[in-house]
């Protein structure tokens, strides 16, 4: 043999040696929701009850189709004499062991079972039966397998406990309760010394402890303990001597030049132990961690590496519509990554511990994490309680992404657990409770949920640290996004303001195989994402994602004299804006004609970036071009040093009064206008088109497009949205050769039309308002069903209210009709019907021809067609008339928890406030009317082949 083979034989039996030394796992089930494997199976009631079956495991078995569906707050919509559906599960599954394993210790491993399970292994009982339906436990059951032969494993699950503390605290939730072993089942097999878990303190300093402890030692007698940093390189270690019957041994030292775990630099280590009898390897075991200190300065507020830290947070169910809470880890990654796209920087896992790839993923990528025990708002008894924290803690100590425990939420907490983490949590993490009520300030930190504005800024003046665990109630297209701002400029600017947990990252809708499938959010319980169950982006999730940015520019508009410097803030925590990287581009916006990408790039350049110190202020210079003027708009992006976007700004160039004047003279045809009338009509003409404008009210009664009397049935309108319409008077007059109408109201308010030769129609109308209003404006009515798409230069492409302005670009931006209702079936998102902000023109493709209107006048916003931001018994906010409206004012909107008849959204903070308006308003539109692209006349109109434009 060659000295080459010779090696390459050693190097394998050190392979099979190690692997020998360390935990062996041989998985029973699949390993995720993605790779299940196939039981026997049998169900006590519902569907498919009665008889065996197959499942698949992991699985919820009402998404294989058996027993039946309940959501947990059925006792509350159905009253006090409801019963949850109490079945049982009967799994059976066969597996053999390799001959490799005697000797040695094999525990089976549930990561998760809801709720109550009962396993035997050849009969006999592993041990007691484990309640709790989020915990990962294990038995030893070395004594109970058959080597050489089949070994039966049978496992009962109840779907409700036994133990009425356990129901209470995690079934009677506002969440749906499912049955069955949601996460993996495998065996594990170590020698019979080892090591059961660890628990790692690594501070920011490079002190490094862990208490390991340790199993059946007798002839074992060194603990060695090694450090590797990302690149495997050795960075330190240590070993202690260990005794016969030793089960615990804390072990200590110190590195230097650590690089330290924040969720903006996520530097991991590893930490290898191993027990060595006489320099034998006996047994090893791996940890990932990282170094970082976590600090509550009371009156003050949390502390990380000795850096203040605010939470830009939101909560989290385990969730995926086909599979309930059997998921996978590109579920989790997926996860992860769209909360760190909104520039959040923390997850509250709510309401129970995740699986465990989701807080791997957190270490790794970066998100502060508060971990959770169940109780939703109810609490498990001591006895259960303790059980549970020890499974949560053991499992969970060593992610240095978890900065909190969390003991129970909004009054599902037993005090007599607080003190169990730190017994088995090295580090002695804080503990929090999620309340809902004020006063239950615990740890220096209040998490009191739901205040409004004004009330968190009287707690923000109180004596504790204010990190509200639930706050902004994102039901339907509520909360969220909408009000963020002001609420999160409150925490930044307050020294004891900690940030906070939107409630909540995604709806929770289920697909219900009882019902062909579709999904199911529960009525107004489940919707509560700001993405949808297939993680559909809403308009919140922008908005949350500029307001988070921790490139934080307010500049809204380009003043007169730009000259490329822009102002900006740093709001990270521990990255200075020269690890950022800017470039900008400077593009021509495509008319309304184009069909091809939404602007042309002129010119890019690259930033140097400003050397601007965490929570610091200073300027970036583009160092523009001298042309740049020229051009109708410009784009500035920020990468972070992970080469991820921040986000993207746009601000526009030219004037809406400059676009219309492009628009004007891209139509050269020009013909001769007239007028007749009759008893209740003006009739403006021009070539073949005609605008009957009513005598009686001023409004536009019709609009006729060619000589055949093909009409688009664009019309009433302008009325205006505040006020009366009680005309004063009326008359029509030629001026600068063309047509005009004049229409004066009582209230002072006034409109003009105009026919132009090139075919335009402008209407000009003014108004004055003293007072608070949720809109102004005026409206048109149009037949929602004629509706193909819309396409308009604007910001876009989702939808706006007067509190979640932000997150939408100024871009070219088309959008397919749809009937989509937020955190409801279809899901198809941008919403079509909506307030559309800062519009420069838009166009309606319609079953009659297209409908073109444009505003000389800055910021537009634009109403399309009913809907509603929260719905209840009636929707609200309520709507202009009409259902086109072209406004100078749009109404806040609230959340579902600040709800009232009035839609009283003013305790939301400034930007929640209804429009206080004091002067006239004027505003120029152009409308232009086509008939539609027919081709072949024989044919049934058909949309343009045009791209649909997306974010």
């Amino acid at each position: 043999m060659s000295f080459y083979s010779k090696i390459f034989v050693l190097l394998c039996l050190c392979s099979q040696l190690l692997h020998s030394q360390s935990k062996e796992i041989q998985f029973l089930s699949g390993t995720d929701s993605e790779h299940t494997k196939e039981w026997d199976f049998w169900m006590s009631g519902g569907r498919k009850a009665g008889s065996w079956n197959k499942i698949q495991v992991p699985s919820q078995w009402e998404q294989q189709g058996f027993g039946s569906y309940n959501y947990g707050r059925d006792y509350v919509t159905y009253g006090k004499n409801f019963k949850f559906n109490d079945e049982v599960g009967l799994y059976k599954h066969k597996f053999s062991v390799p001959n490799s394993w005697k000797g040695k210790t094999i525990n089976i491993v549930f990561e998760g079972s809801m709720t109550d399970t009962e396993v035997k292994i050849n009969g006999q009982l592993a041990g007691a039966i484990h309640q709790g339906a989020f915990y990962e436990f294990k038995y030893d059951i070395s004594d109970k397998i058959i080597f050489g032969k089949e070994n039966v494993l049978e496992v009962k699950v109840s779907k409700m406990s036994a133990d009425k503390s356990v129901n209470n605290a995690e079934r009677l939730a506002d969440y749906w309760v499912l049955g069955g072993i949601f996460r993996p089942v495998y065996l594990e097999a170590s020698s019979k010394e080892n090591i059961s878990f660890t628990a790692i303190d690594a501070k920011a300093n490079g002190t490094f402890r862990s208490n390991v402890h340790l199993n059946g030692i007798q002839n074992v007698n060194n603990l060695k303990v090694e450090l590797f940093d990302v690149k495997n390189n050795l960075v330190g270690e240590s070993q202690v001597q260990i005794q016969k019957g030793d089960t615990l041994k804390l072990i200590q030292f110190s590195i230097n030049n650590t690089k330290l775990w924040t969720a903006e630099t996520p530097h991991l280590y590893k930490a290898k132990f191993t027990l060595n009898k006489n320099k034998k390897t006996i047994f090893q075991s791996e940890e990932k961690f990282g170094f970082r200190t976590i600090e509550i300065k009371k009156g003050d507020g949390i502390y990380i590496n000795g850096t203040k830290i605010k939470m830009k947070g939101i909560n989290r169910h385990v969730w995926w519509p086909e599979t309930g809470r059997a998921v996978n880890k590109n579920i989790d990654l997926m996860d992860v990554q769209l909360i760190k796209e909104m520039n959040m920087n923390a997850v509250r896992c709510a309401h129970y511990p995740p699986n465990k790839s989701f807080l791997k993923i957190c270490d790794s990528l970066g998100l502060y994490v508060l971990d959770e025990l169940a109780g939703w708002q109810k609490k498990y008894s001591t006895e259960v309680g303790k059980k549970l924290v020890k499974e949560m803690v053991t499992r969970d100590a060593n992610h240095p992404s978890i900065i909190f425990w969390s003991n129970g939420n909004e009054g599902g907490h037993n005090f007599d657990l607080d003190s169990e983490y730190a017994k088995y949590d090295l580090s002695n993490r804080p503990v929090i409770h999620a309340h809902h009520k004020p006063g239950n300030a615990f740890n220096g930190i209040d998490c009191n949920h739901y205040e409004d504005y004004y009330s968190t800024k009287n707690i923000l003046e109180g004596e504790n640290i204010y990190m509200p665990t639930e706050f902004l109630h994102a039901q339907d297209d509520g909360g969220g996004g909408t009000s963020l701002a002001d609420y999160w400029e409150l925490h930044w600017n307050s020294k004891k303001g900690a940030g906070g947990f939107l409630w909540a990252f995604a709806d929770e809708g289920l697909v219900r195989t009882d019902f062909n499938n579709q999904i199911d959010v529960n009525a107004i319980n489940a919707p509560d994402g700001v993405v949808g169950p297939h993680r559909e982006k809403e308009g919140s999730f922008y908005a949350i994602r500029e307001i988070y940015s921790p490139v934080k520019i307010d500049l809204k508009t380009l003043p007169n004299d730009f000259n490329g410097i822009i102002s900006v803030e740093n709001r990270y925590h521990f990255t200075n804006l020269n690890e950022v990287k800017f470039e900008w581009k400077l593009v021509k916006f495509k008319t309304q004609f184009s069909s091809e990408s939404s602007f042309d790039v002129i010119k890019t350049g690259k930033v140097e970036s400003p050397s601007i110190k965490p929570i610091e202020k200073g300027n970036i210079n583009l160092n523009l071009p001298s042309n740049w003027k020229e051009n109708e708009g410009l784009i500035l992006t920020a990468t972070d040093s992970f080469g991820k976007e921040i986000y993207t700004w746009t601000w526009k160039l030219k004037s809406n009064d400059e676009i219309s004047q492009q628009f004007s003279t891209s139509l050269i045809k020009e013909f001769p206008v007239s007028v007749v009338e009759n008893d209740s009509l003006f009739i403006l003409k021009s070539d073949e088109k005609e605008f009957s404008i009513g005598k009686k009210d001023g409004l536009l009664k019709s609009v006729i497009l060619d000589k055949k009397g093909k009409k688009i049935s664009f019309k009433d309108g302008p009325v205006f949205v505040n006020g009366t319409m009680e005309l004063s008077s009326i008359k029509s007059f030629f001026e600068d050769d063309n047509m005009e109408i004049e229409a004066r109201y009582k209230n002072g308010n006034k409109i003009i039309w105009k026919l132009n030769h090139n075919g335009i129609l402008e209407l000009n109308y003014e108004y004055s308002l003293s007072g608070d209003y949720q809109f102004a404006g005026v409206s048109f009515d149009y037949p929602e069903n004629y509706v193909i798409n819309a396409k308009w230069l604007g910001k876009g492409p989702y939808h706006v209210w007067k509190n979640r302005l932000q997150g939408q670009t100024y871009n070219v931006w088309q959008n397919l009709k749809n009937s989509t209702r937020t955190g409801q079936l279809p899901w198809i998102y941008p919403e079509f019907k909506g307030y559309f902000d800062d519009v420069s023109w838009l166009q309606l493709d319609t079953a009659e021809g297209k409908l073109t209107v444009g505003t000389k006048e800055e910021k537009m916003f634009v109403r399309l067609f009913d809907f509603y931001g929260i719905y209840g018994a009636e929707g609200y906010p309520k709507l202009p008339s009409g259902n086109i409206s072209f406004l100078d004012a749009i109404p806040p909107l609230g959340t579902v928890l600040a709800f009232n008849i009035n839609n009283e959204t003013s305790n939301l903070g400034p930007e929640s406030e209804p429009n206080h308006l004091n002067g006239a308003f004027k505003r120029n539109l152009y409308f232009y009317f086509g008939l539609p692209d027919l081709g072949d006349e024989n044919k049934q109109f058909t949309m343009p082949k045009e791209n649909i434009l997306t974010d």
